[in-house]
């Protein structure tokens, strides 16, 4: 008799479908090139002079923590990290050269009501 978590029901059309991944677990790797590619894009940018010591100031230091730990995750988060600074860059230019315009905004106080 198979376990009872085991079996799936079919899913109807507008139901998820089942998958054999848990939902809390980690995003795939990232490629062996990753950090070169990012590196590449850095030094594209236009804070490439302030950003290329600290990506690698952040790069040292998790590969000292990987080559004590065993562990991969620290270069991973890194990439992850630089990755999402990298892909907001024009956003960010965007609202700096809007002159901080924060016209369509939502005050804190709004959003999180009065407090006490």
């Amino acid at each position: 008799m198979p376990h009872p978590a085991a079996t799936v029901e079919p899913a109807a059309p507008e139901e998820a479908t089942v998958s054999a991944q848990p939902i809390d677990s980690p995003a795939a790797p990232p490629a062996p090139n990753a950090a070169a590619q990012l590196r590449a894009r850095i030094a594209a940018s236009s804070r490439a002079d302030r950003w290329t010591p600290a990506f690698e100031r952040d790069w040292v230091h998790a590969l000292e923590e990987s080559r004590q730990t065993f562990d991969l995750s620290p270069l991973h988060a890194v990439i992850g990290e630089w990755r999402s600074i990298l892909d907001t860059e024009t956003t960010v230019d965007a609202f700096i050269a809007s002159g901080y315009d924060e016209s369509g905004s939502v005050s804190l106080e709004t959003a999180l009501g009065t407090r006490p």
